[in-house]
């Protein structure tokens, strides 16, 4: 299993050639989405958010949020380390935040929560290759990560 300090340097050195994977199909901005999700999957977003961790702390204050999802989730679970499931299950719980800060903020001015429901559509019917691009650097970062872990497919999942 590698250490956070090797995660990181992966990610770091798989972002450019990855970005550039996505020039030809989709030019810069495609090259540069793709790119900078990997980033943010490999350093903000990475499946190691259940433990304490180099991605927790770079969240700094904000870190507290990732609490709860480390009370539930137990470390290289199948909600957390899993493919596809560990991304998206990050993805929703930053979506249930974001809602849940919505309604909160809604009575006070605040975006109300189905404002930001139509902007999650807008954004996905104009850039919707932009967005895959996204998601797609996201998850590649997640698997970069769960094989330098070693068996992307724990014993205890089978």
């Amino acid at each position: 299993m590698a250490s956070g300090r090797h995660h990181d340097r992966a990610t770091w050195v798989v972002c450019l050639p990855f970005a550039v994977l996505w020039w030809p199909a989709m030019g810069l901005a495609g090259a540069a989405t793709a790119g900078l999700a990997f980033l943010l999957g490999g350093l903000l977003l990475s499946p190691d958010l259940d433990t304490r961790s180099n991605p927790t702390r770079r969240w700094g204050p904000l870190r507290l949020l990732w609490w709860p999802y480390r009370r539930l989730l137990r470390h290289r679970s199948l909600l957390s380390h899993g493919p596809l499931l560990g991304s998206a299950g990050r993805l929703a719980y930053l979506g249930l935040l974001g809602f849940a800060l919505s309604l909160a903020l809604a009575p006070l001015g605040g975006p109300a929560p189905a404002a930001l429901i139509g902007m999650a559509q807008q954004l996905w019917r104009e850039r919707q290759p932009l967005v895959l691009a996204a998601l797609v650097g996201l998850e590649a970062s997640a698997w970069l990560h769960l094989i330098q872990d070693g068996d992307p497919m724990p014993r205890r999942w089978r």
